[in-house]
């Protein structure tokens, strides 16, 4: 306890409150539902072949599939309905690049937001020195934001074509006894998509939430920080160019009037007019 409570005092948590550190947070949190509704999917469905012939039907047909959605892989055996053959089909397609694509962005943003998340707390200073960490923390995060763009929309893609593929309509054309009228194929149970769709909206969220920090990213870099310079040194150079006016080299100035008011300063005649005050008083006493 002792470790994690200097740990604790050693890092400035108040920054996760910052709107960086806190989307950072949250895309560490959606990255983690992105790779888990998608990468730890397991589905299936169930057919049922009924035939003619009682004896020859098969009424619990289950095909079992899982991530990464490599289909033409998954084989089940089903009947042919002419006596006790079976045949062993798989399903069409091949949607894996899709798939690992998102899941391996998926992985790597959660990575790069929780290094990045402990650089803010624990290294802010080393982070804000110079401009070299914000400068690759911009670089990441743009490129993290098309990344997610880009493999949200491929998976969306992905999807859609898996839920074709796996569609028990769609299954049962593919068996030899569903193509005879008198036999009857039934779909039993469809598979579950819902946390498929999750993964595809956590995609997009996760597209925002990066493309949202874009900015905020920014802020911390040095071109931001030009740019808020350069209003304060245009207002310099017009102070400077006022100041260099007609109101420092006119009338007011060191050849001005008010400066050298002479005529004040040194008074001759107010100064020698003691004399007269003095005088006065003097020939009345003699008189007297």
């Amino acid at each position: 306890m002792e470790a994690v409570d200097q740990l604790a005092s050693a890092g400035t948590f108040r920054v996760v409150k910052e709107p960086l550190a806190f989307l950072r947070v949250l895309e560490w949190l959606f990255a983690i539902f992105a790779f888990a509704t998608c990468g730890g999917y397991s589905g299936g469905l169930r057919l049922s072949v009924d035939c003619a012939n009682k004896s020859e039907s098969d009424l619990s047909i289950d095909i079992a599939f899982a991530y990464p959605f490599r289909l033409h892989q998954v084989n089940f055996d089903a009947p042919t309905c002419e006596g006790k053959r079976r045949e062993t089909l798989s399903l069409i397609g091949d949607f894996s690049s899709s798939a690992e694509f998102f899941v391996t962005i998926a992985v790597f943003a959660f990575l790069y937001s929780l290094a990045a998340t402990v650089v803010y707390i624990f290294f802010q200073n080393k982070y804000r020195e110079n401009n070299r960490g914000p400068l690759i923390d911009f670089i990441v995060t743009v490129v993290f934001s098309f990344l997610w763009l880009v493999g949200s929309s491929a998976w969306a893609k992905g999807l859609s074509d898996v839920k074709v593929a796996t569609d028990p309509d769609e299954v049962l054309l593919l068996m030899s006894a569903c193509k005879q009228q008198s036999n009857k194929c039934l779909p039993v149970r469809s598979p579950v998509m819902s946390s498929l769709n999750t993964s595809v909206v956590f995609g997009f969220l996760n597209f925002i939430l990066w493309a949202g920090n874009i900015w905020f990213v920014f802020k911390e870099t040095g071109w931001h920080s030009s740019g808020q310079r350069h209003p304060p040194d245009t207002m310099e150079k017009q102070s400077s160019s006022y100041n260099q006016g007609g109101y420092n080299q006119d009338s007011y100035g060191p050849t001005g009037g008010y400066n050298q008011p002479g005529s004040y300063g040194q008074v001759g005649e107010y100064g020698q007019s003691q004399s007269y005050s003095q005088s006065g008083p003097t020939s009345f006493s003699n008189q007297i």
